[in-house]
């Protein structure tokens, strides 16, 4: 079964992509939507007896690598940890198969595009069941691979080409450090495999590893290392910048990056990895404020976006800082709950968006709709219920919410119950983000469907629901985003989390246990910071929505900076990319052209060129011209000869 719901989506992808043309587009849609169903159905199957029956496992296929000592097994690791990213892979990918049916009904390359959907689901599942890193590093480099693909889809956008090239290039930063962290384990422990690295984990705590005449500590060194390559995949703070332009991709294509693969890779990285990185303190500080720093960023960003799919795009953003910072502080059963809940609230909007655009004939501009709950009144329904879930609406108290009630709070609790100076700076900038949530995505919601439109008239007397194959998925994620908190709170965070997580994460201090017992004003403050962010939207976009442009020109300073997202895709322009193109210029042009070209093959062909122009005009076709030379070549050989005989 576990060898199932890994290669059926790449059986899938392979009939779409080699017999596309024999399938056909419908043939194509139904079959990769259906082999991902069936995945989603066994992942659940896998949830309840691994996760909740306790049967975990390795299965092994085959033997991968065998030189000389050195023996990797290519095989699958299914724990609770991989359960559960089993049922939020396959579950969103599942939907978003079905969902594309309608959302791709018109595109040229429906085949094309099922088959990568498919691609990029395999590569995760195989990432999530890795039993080694070296075959994490597959799915990890798969993932990036396939998100290329999709990002760039529609090829003939120039944007889209550059949005796919920026994508690849910044998690190539990334994924350099994951490599090298890959071969410091290695070198440490001299294995490759999860179980043989975390039984030794606590006999190296305090190895120090000498590089370049420095005594560093040897898992703090590591653990950076890794998490360089986490912050590329997950879109942290410094590497983020690929996250909002790869909205350039269809709108299926960002729900699946930033619902369940992808920028999820790297939270469960760091939770996979937990028996390590808990003997590097100080590397889980370094995750900590990098996650904290990113949630409040992020949000500030969102506040002033006016591409729909870009606020949402920065939302995630944000929420994976509240994953990361979750886990920092030793919290992984917080971090993995708030990326489970994530996952449908997220797919539940983009793909809302999605119904959004769909229904103005592609308009993307907040501020070119309005007034739409009357046109659409079903996808605004499933929108209130994603938002909700996203800002994290409940009751204090009586444990009643939507989804991210559950997991967010849990995380800021956390964050408190650490009791230290990174958990402090976690909280605080975790509860100002809360507040920037909550403002920008109901800020999102009036300008979309509230008010007067601002619609095109005639997009807007057309529009109309999507069709019945793209919203009927869509109340699973709802369902998901109102009850997945309430139901899994227990197994996840609460008193049977130790029966449920077993030995697939490693926490060397319960702060979860202390996170239970925070004082009521730090359990509250989340749910009122939320209401004045909700308050202060109502405010500015519904009762007096003159004030948005007042205050916006009031502030200009500090608009602009977090409208052009504090100016990180300027700054890299100017210190990285210019110099870089100059540089590749000057090698082109001086290196290549004038050296290379000049001295090698362009210069042999034009000296060549030049003495072949030059004997050219002997030939004058004057006889006596020939015979002058004749002459001269007898007076030559006979002076050599005379002087040769002396």
């Amino acid at each position: 079964m576990d060898v199932l719901i890994v290669f059926l989506p790449l059986v899938g992808a392979i009939l779409a992509g080699f017999l596309g043309k024999l399938l056909g587009d419908r043939g194509c849609q139904v079959v990769t939507a259906g082999l991902l169903s069936l995945a989603a159905l066994l992942s659940v199957v896998v949830f309840f007896d691994v996760a909740l029956g306790g049967n975990a496992r390795t299965t092994q296929l085959f033997t991968w690598i065998d030189s000389g000592a050195f023996e990797l097994n290519w095989a699958l690791r299914v724990d609770t940890l991989t359960a559960v990213m089993f049922c939020v892979v396959t579950v969103v990918s599942a939907v978003v198969h079905v969902y594309s049916v309608g959302y791709m009904a018109e595109d040229r390359s429906i085949p094309r595009f099922m088959a990568y959907l498919s691609l990029f689901t395999f590569f995760m599942l195989m990432l999530v069941s890795s039993d080694n890193l070296v075959q994490m590093f597959f799915g990890w480099e798969g993932v990036g691979l396939a998100s290329y693909l999709l990002i760039g889809f529609w090829y003939e956008k120039p944007s889209a080409n550059a949005a796919a090239i920026k994508a690849f290039l910044v998690n190539r930063v990334g994924d350099v450090g994951f490599a090298l962290g890959i071969a410091g384990l290695f070198l440490l422990f001299g294995a490759v495999d999860y179980d043989p690295i975390f039984r030794a984990a606590p006999g190296e705590a305090e190895t120090v590893l000498r590089l370049f005449g420095f005594e560093l500590h040897a898992l703090t060194v590591i653990c950076l290392l890794l998490f360089l390559g986490a912050m590329g995949k997950s879109a942290q703070l410094g590497l983020h910048t690929w996250l909002p332009d790869a909205m350039e991709g269809p709108t299926p294509v960002s729900a699946l990056i930033h619902a369940a693969t992808m920028v999820t890779a790297g939270v469960f990285m760091v939770c996979r990895l937990s028996p390590v990185f808990e003997y590097a303190p100080d590397a889980l500080t370094v995750v900590t404020i990098v996650g904290a720093s990113t949630a409040f960023f992020a949000a500030t960003v969102g506040l002033t976006q006016t591409d729909i799919k870009r606020v949402i795009a920065y939302s995630t953003c944000s929420q994976l800082g509240y994953m990361f910072f979750a886990a920092g502080v030793s919290a992984y059963g917080a971090a993995m709950f708030h990326l489970m809940t994530h996952a449908f609230f997220k797919a539940l909007l983009f793909l809302g968006a999605g119904a959004v655009i769909h229904a103005l004939h592609h308009e993307q501009d907040m501020r070119k709709m309005g007034g739409l709950w009357r046109k659409i009144p079903v996808t605004y329904a499933l929108m209130w219920i994603g938002t909700l879930a996203l800002v994290g609406f409940g009751i204090p108290g009586l444990g009643i919410g939507f989804a991210g009630f559950y997991s967010k709070d849990m995380v800021l609790e956390a964050a408190y119950a650490a009791h230290s100076a990174a958990g402090g700076y976690a909280f605080w900038l975790g509860i100002a983000a809360a507040f920037m949530t909550a403002f920008y995505s109901f800020r999102l919601l009036f300008l979309t469907f509230h008010g007067p439109t601002r619609a095109d008239h005639h997009a807007y007397e057309q529009a109309h629901e999507a069709p019945r194959v793209m919203i009927w998925p869509l109340f699973l994620l709802a369902a998901g985003a109102v009850l997945a908190g309430a139901l899994l709170y227990g197994p996840f965070v609460g008193e049977g989390r130790e029966a449920f997580w077993g030995g697939s994460l490693l926490a060397l201090e319960d702060i979860i246990e202390e996170a239970h017992h925070v004082p009521f004003w730090v359990k509250a403050l989340p749910m009122v910071v939320t209401l004045g962010g909700i308050a202060l939207a109502w405010l500015m976009y519904l009762r007096r929505p003159e004030l948005a442009p007042r205050m916006a020109e009031r502030f200009r300073p500090l608009y602009l900076f977090s409208f052009h997202k504090w100016y990180f895709d300027e700054l890299y322009d100017r210190t990285l990319v210019q110099p870089a193109l100059r540089l590749g210029r000057g090698f082109w042009t001086t290196g290549d052209g004038r050296v290379i070209d000049g001295l090698g093959p362009d210069g042999i062909a034009a000296t060549a060129r030049v003495l072949a122009r030059r004997a050219s005009l002997l030939q004058s076709g004057y006889v006596y011209h020939y015979a002058f030379v004749m002459l001269i070549g007898v007076v030559v050989l006979v002076t050599w000869y005379l002087f040769s005989t002396l």
